[in-house]
């Protein structure tokens, strides 16, 4: 064989065809003579022949074939026979082959008919294919806000399925292989990588994922809407009057002046708070919780509803209710000025900040402020006459905790940090971010209500014999002082969280909360957001009427378990999230920006573990000799990748 001028020898099976009766061939005419052959070449004679010969019930050889389609056995026309019966997968198949030489017969017609219904479905899915493809790469091109809307790439079932795998693909969470396969022709297609964040990059560029998509959302399955079911039978229950089964034993309370206290951008105000100075100089407090169990039942399909979301979620982007947003809104959150159903808790503290007694009833109250943690600070400060129930409360407050500290309890309080993104959608939104210390006056009035509101339910519970989600927190016996030497604060609260254990949930009786200093605790002052409240107001509610409790504990812990699975998922996505977005406001924040820094521990060698005070993130950086536990330092970031999780910070010198 000579090929580039090169002569060079084959093995005979290599051969795949012998043209006849050439003698003294030029080489240099290869190329023409197959040029000639291809432009020779119409499928549609080997149907012809196809039908002739199945009709006779007749073989045949090339040069047969080629007798009878081309009318010669000349060496051009024996090898465009054997073109098209190497190129055909329909019509013939090959009977006999010795060497070079083959022997072929037609196939049955109804054999033929099946493979070519298979031979146009695959070229129709090429076609479609290509047309995707080419899709594709034209939305790539346009600018941000001219490329198709995330909802015009589902209008179209095949286009949508491409679509989906690319998802999955992006996720890595596939339903069947042929996502899989799908998704990766279409990444080589594109001349990409077979990765997750090949796929992932694919959908933004086309416009059908934002620049800042939460992912978590989409792997942990979250539902984000609601059935329309769940959505007509909220409708129903505030377009319809509804049978109020406590409305004959509810106390009046709305001559009560209600602080509701909350971050700025709360939608569902669960609970509010009243104090007053008895005649003997006792300090009595009412927690006011809103009374969601007024409007649901159990075992409705909006308790079931409820019961699958487990809690209410709050991202940085958005926030979704575990109750239908108007529903929450409208018919259960506490308003302003407005009458609103309550479950009030009513305490009367002894001097020493220890409950001498207690009530539990049905209520309705009239919310008369709406405040801020900020707002509640700043009347704090002022200590106006006017909000002297406020100061009130705020004495309660630390007479509670001072009691609770002498109990056991550990104070764990730290820096806290809410992100709001406005727009997330776009590819620069704005972010805006919020550092909260848990010490600040308002934050620990009301955590200080929401705790001693929990050790009246666990006694009330206990002593009712009302089966409830009795919380607890092992260690009672943490030695402190060990950690006497740490300063106050977050580097303290840091050391003693890491040597807690998990919490603990008994569903018969209350269980010691060594943390909190308490001899039982049950949450009860968010049933709009949590699940588990609402399982406890249902409980208590039906005791107060007289009823049996719906829930025994076994049934309780059955629900709890598949509860608390969901609020762990969700615990989890919240902080990706949060995590995500300050590390996206700390990308692009100055190079040359320098943030505060507390030392928490040294995890290895020089290397520590920080807390960035202006953000509160806690994150690790290499030390400098002679930096210690509890110091200040400064630190700039480096790089900060939001997508791929990495925060890379450097030390700066104060001499710098």
């Amino acid at each position: 064989m000579i090929q580039n001028g090169v002569t060079t020898s084959i093995k005979p099976q290599q051969i795949t065809f012998i043209a006849p009766g050439i003698e003294d061939f030029d080489h240099t005419q290869i190329s023409d003579f197959i040029q000639r052959a291809q432009s020779n070449l119409d499928p549609a004679l080997l149907e012809f022949a196809w039908i002739e010969l199945l009709e006779k019930g007749k073989s045949v050889t090339i040069e047969q074939l080629a007798e009878m389609i081309f009318g010669s056995t000349e060496p051009l026309e024996s090898y465009c026979a054997h073109l098209l019966l190497s190129n055909d997968d329909v019509y013939f198949t090959v009977l006999e082959t010795k060497g070079p030489f083959s022997l072929y017969g037609p196939r049955p017609a109804v054999q033929v008919e099946e493979l070519l219904q298979k031979k146009h479905a695959k070229e129709l899915a090429e076609r479609e294919f290509h047309e995707f493809m080419q899709l594709l790469k034209s939305a790539k091109g346009m600018p941000p806000h001219a490329k198709p809307s995330k909802s015009s790439w589902r209008s179209e079932e095949k286009i949508w399925h491409r679509i989906g795998s690319l998802e999955a693909y992006a996720i890595d969470d596939f339903k069947n292989d042929d996502q899989r396969k799908t998704a990766g022709m279409i990444l080589k297609e594109m001349g990409l990588s077979k990765t997750s964040a090949a796929a992932l990059n694919l959908l933004i560029d086309i416009g059908y994922f934002p620049v800042h998509v939460n992912l978590d959302l989409l792997k942990y399955s979250i539902h984000t809407d609601y059935p329309d079911r769940v959505l007509a039978a909220a409708g129903s229950l505030l377009s319809e009057s509804y049978d109020d089964l406590d409305v004959n034993v509810r106390l009046d309370l709305t001559h009560l002046k209600v602080y509701a206290i909350d971050v700025d951008e709360a939608d569902e105000l669960d609970d509010a708070l009243s104090a007053t100075r008895l005649q003997d100089g006792r300090i009595k407090v009412w927690i006011h919780v809103a009374d969601p169990t007024s409007l649901v039942r159990p075992g409705s399909i909006i308790d079931k509803e409820a019961m699958k979301r487990g809690t209410s979620i709050f991202l940085p982007t958005a926030t979704y209710p575990m109750f239908p947003e108007k529903l929450a809104m409208e018919g259960m959150s506490l308003k302003q000025g407005k009458p609103c159903n309550a479950v009030t808790v009513s305490v009367i503290l002894r001097p020493d900040g220890s409950i001498a007694e207690y009530s539990v009833d049905n209520s309705i109250i009239k919310p008369t402020y709406m405040l801020t943690y900020e707002s509640a600070s700043e009347l704090l400060l002022l200590n106006l006459e006017e909000e002297i129930e406020l100061k009130i409360l705020s004495k309660a407050a630390a007479l509670r905790f001072r009691w609770r500290q002498q109990q056991g309890a550990i104070d764990t309080a730290t820096l806290e940090t809410r992100i709001k993104v406005a727009n997330p959608d776009d590819p620069e939104p704005l972010i805006r971010l919020y550092v909260e210390d848990q010490s600040d006056p308002a934050m620990r009035l009301v955590s200080e209500m929401m705790i001693l509101c929990g050790e009246v339910m666990a006694t009330y519970g206990s002593c009712n014999h009302i089966p409830l989600p009795y919380r607890g927190q092992p260690q009672s016996n943490i030695d402190t002082s060990a950690f006497a030497h740490l300063p106050e604060g977050p580097v303290r609260s840091s050391a003693i969280v890491r040597i807690m254990r998990a919490a603990e949930m008994d569903f018969s009786k209350p269980i010691r909360h060594g943390v909190l200093g308490l001899p039982g605790y049950v949450q009860f002052t968010s049933p709009i957001r949590r699940y588990m409240d609402l399982l406890a107001h249902y409980q208590v509610k039906a005791f107060l009427r007289g009823d049996s409790p719906p829930f025994s504990a076994g049934q309780f812990e059955g629900i709890a378990s598949l509860v608390n699975m969901s609020t762990r998922v969700v615990r989890k996505l919240c902080n990706s999230s949060l995590r995500y977005w300050i590390l996206e406001y700390l990308r692009r924040q100055p190079k040359e920006k320098r943030f505060s820094a507390l030392v928490l521990r040294f995890i290895k060698d020089r290397m520590a573990a920080i807390l960035l005070v202006e953000v509160g993130l806690q994150a690790s950086a290499s030390m400098s000799i002679g930096v210690e536990v509890g110091d200040e330092v400064k630190v700039q970031v480096e790089e900060a990748h939001p997508r791929d999780d990495i925060l890379s910070l450097k030390e700066v010198p104060v001499a710098e």
